[in-house]
């Protein structure tokens, strides 16, 4: 398994450590915004990439691999209790840079979700600075490995009625693209037939909103390989974003929730705050969750206000009907 890098220059450079200054949306708070606060002084809530990584990192139940591919590989976290197990279908961020994240980021919080006795599917995925990364490959890689549960659920006793996303940073565009490609243009190297439904989606300090994002957050995090995330427009793509910004393909058809820390500086609130305006504007119920106190870190972080909140909201879109 290829290691999360995280060196001291990626993190000075590209995550929530250094707190880079970056431009701020500051829309109209919606009137369903929720603000939550944490008791904990910020102190101790805010935590540092070096903090997290510090903790000892869990293994997971098993690895499946789907292709031949060295990304074509996802990690299952199996709970203890009898199954059939809805899913928490998982995609890790790092600006879309394997040099920065690969999907053993997500460990600490696939293992909390496992003790919570949801089963995770915590996928891979080239980044763009892989060969075969960017605009198709990346796409085309999650859209598999999110598939690809279908081919594994009997086996693992997973239940393919109860699977829903969680996606950090990053992650977060990708797992709400995921969400939202039912509606790619056919045309769209990106379209399949069939995708994988999700019963609800979290956006977790995500940038999912690629034209909005990228004059916010850090240059060298989105502003410097747009091009190749995107792909060249084209006479059939005449806007690069029609298939790779889930905010072109709203509402999200689904329970759709954007949760961010108020001190995030990678994913300021305010995109969590516009994208959900964009949602329910296009007909979506799109909300967003803005954590008092909390980080870009601490999102993914057992034991922040922070993911304790997009926990529960897992538990409850993921519990029995």
């Amino acid at each position: 398994m290829k290691s999360v890098l995280f060196s001291c220059a990626a993190i000075l450079c590209l995550s929530a450590c250094a707190e880079p200054s970056v431009p701020e949306i500051v829309p109209d708070v919606p009137d369903d915004t929720t603000v939550e606060t944490t008791d904990m002084p910020v102190a101790l809530a805010l935590l540092s990439c070096s903090d997290l990584l510090a903790r000892e990192r869990p293994t997971p139940s098993t690895s499946v691999r789907i292709g031949e591919g060295e990304t074509d590989i996802v990690d299952l976290w199996l709970p203890e209790t009898p199954g059939p197990h809805p899913v928490v279908l998982m995609v890790h961020g790092g600006c879309w840079q394997k040099a920065i994240a690969d999907r053993s980021l997500m460990n600490y919080a696939a293992e909390d979700l496992r003790q919570r006795g949801l089963a995770v599917w915590n996928i891979e995925y080239r980044g763009v600075d892989e060969t075969g990364g960017g605009y198709p490959g990346t796409y085309q890689d999650v859209a598999r490995a999110a598939d690809a549960l279908r081919d594994h659920a009997e086996a693992f006793d997973l239940d393919l009625s109860r699977v829903a996303g969680i996606g950090h940073s990053a992650g977060g565009h990708l797992v709400t693209w995921l969400a939202t490609r039912s509606k790619l243009p056919a045309t769209s190297p990106l379209s399949t037939v069939d995708p994988l439904p999700l019963i609800g989606v979290i956006n977790s300090g995500g940038l999912a909103d690629l034209d909005v994002s990228v004059k916010v957050t850090q240059f060298d995090c989105l502003g410097a390989i747009i091009d190749t995330l995107t792909g060249p427009p084209s006479a059939a793509r005449a806007s690069v974003y029609e298939d790779t910004s889930p905010a072109e393909l709203l509402p999200v058809p689904t329970e759709f929730v954007s949760v961010s820390g108020a001190m995030d500086r990678i994913s300021p609130p305010g995109l969590a705050d516009d994208l959900a305006n964009k949602d329910r504007a296009a007909g979506g119920t799109g909300r967003a969750i803005i954590i008092a106190g909390n980080n870009h870190v601490d999102l993914v972080a057992p034991g922040t206000a922070a993911w304790e909140a997009q926990a529960t909201l897992l538990q409850e879109m993921l519990a029995p009907r």
